[in-house]
């Protein structure tokens, strides 16, 4: 925090949540029910500036540091709005940043401005039918032919994906060099060949449109490539701990948002005469989640100064994003079992809170591959 002026960035919060309230807040029970959330929304957020906003001037951003684009999810997840928070996460911290971080400058002033004005809405294509967190066995291949790649395959469970302008895919340049053989590519969603299946159902995130793409023979022009080709993988490993600080800190803050809510039902709730809050076992509960949550976040703090700092080393990444995500279920259960069988009905915020959490120990790297990744870096393979 002592990167960034704390009045600004109070400033700043403030401006988040009175957008939150005033053009999320009244449409987003309905947009849960429609599992659709409208494409207007990202031109809106754009509009006000709530885009990758890490990102330089020149490019439309306002180049404040990470924890301004953080404080966007910390404040989106904490009102219980898990969709949006997961395709504004992928879109201004895994999308934009890798253009900004692997793109040349063509491609930095050709894809920045549209990302940072909601103009294209960004997605990224590694998941397949067949790969999952392992991304080194991915199918989809891009063969060199003269003066473009062709590119075939197909992706699975691409968060953004039917609004997306702009799909970063990774696919086989060479199929028999393995991870070394990966690359990845800009994919504009206009062309030829590109196309996007059906809104997938989800059991939770609703409103997050959710798809599985298609490529058949879509030419990409060279020029699509993003860095160096058979580099893929390494700049996938380079990216990935900001991707899974995103997810710790929507993690922190969806289990703070369900346990305030949770605390103002046990208060007004009477059983036997008195408020659930009376009972031990509910008070008990709600200790044990507020000193979790707040272990959790001293951690979480801890990595985003280590990313500022340039720090955050992949094993620590996988950390937060383990623990966090751990916690959120935790919490999620314990304030739905507190509701009774009102925790049950949809209508209750405690019930979507409880199966967006879900997803967030899969997504990102299952947390099974986490504690791999971590055991690896104690132990070796």
């Amino acid at each position: 925090m002592s990167q960034i002026d704390a009045a600004e960035y109070e400033l700043f919060r403030d401006n988040v949540k009175r957008f939150l309230e005033k053009e999320i807040a009244p449409h987003y029970e309905k947009w849960e029910k429609d599992s659709w959330m409208p494409r207007e929304i990202w031109n809106k957020l754009g509009e006000n500036g709530l885009l990758a906003v890490d990102q330089d001037e020149q490019y439309g951003g306002s180049a404040v540091p990470y924890q301004y684009s953080a404080l966007i999810l910390e404040e989106t997840a904490k009102a219980g709005f898990c969709s949006l928070c997961t395709g504004l996460s992928v879109h201004s911290d895994i999308v934009t940043p890798y253009v900004a971080h692997i793109g040349n400058e063509a491609q930095k002033a050709y894809w920045l401005p549209k990302l940072i004005s909601g103009e294209c809405v960004g997605g990224i294509g590694m998941t397949e039918p067949g790969a999952g967190s392992d991304l080194a066995n991915i199918r989809t291949s891009a063969v060199k032919q003269g003066d473009h790649y062709l590119l075939n395959g197909s992706k699975t469970f691409i968060s953004n994906g039917q609004h997306a302008g702009l799909i970063i895919v990774a696919a086989k340049t060479d199929p028999t060099a393995g991870a070394k053989g990966v690359s990845l590519f800009l994919v504009d969603t206009a062309l030829p060949g590109f196309a996007k299946g059906k809104n997938l159902e989800k059991i939770g995130l609703h409103s997050q449109d959710t798809s599985e793409l298609f490529f058949d023979n879509v030419k990409l022009p060279l020029d699509a490539l993003l860095g160096e080709e058979g580099k893929g993988f390494a700049y996938m490993m380079q990216e990935l701990p900001r991707e899974r600080l995103n997810i710790a800190v929507q993690a922190v803050y969806a289990a703070e948002g369900v346990l305030e809510d949770t605390i103002a039902y046990v208060t007004e709730r009477k059983a036997f005469g008195a408020p659930l809050s009376q009972l031990q076992n509910t008070r008990f509960g709600l200790a044990q989640c507020k000193t979790d949550i707040e272990c959790n976040k001293a951690f979480l703090n801890q990595c985003i100064d280590r990313y500022m700092e340039g720090k955050l080393d992949v094993p620590t990444a996988a950390m937060i994003k383990l623990s966090t995500t751990d916690l959120q279920g935790r919490v999620a259960d314990t304030c739905l079992q507190m509701h009774g069988g009102y925790g049950y009905m949809v209508e209750y915020g405690v019930a979507r809170a409880y199966v967006d959490a879900r997803i967030q120990r899969i997504y990102g790297g299952a947390n099974e591959i986490m504690k791999e990744v971590i055991a690896r870096s104690l132990v070796g393979r």
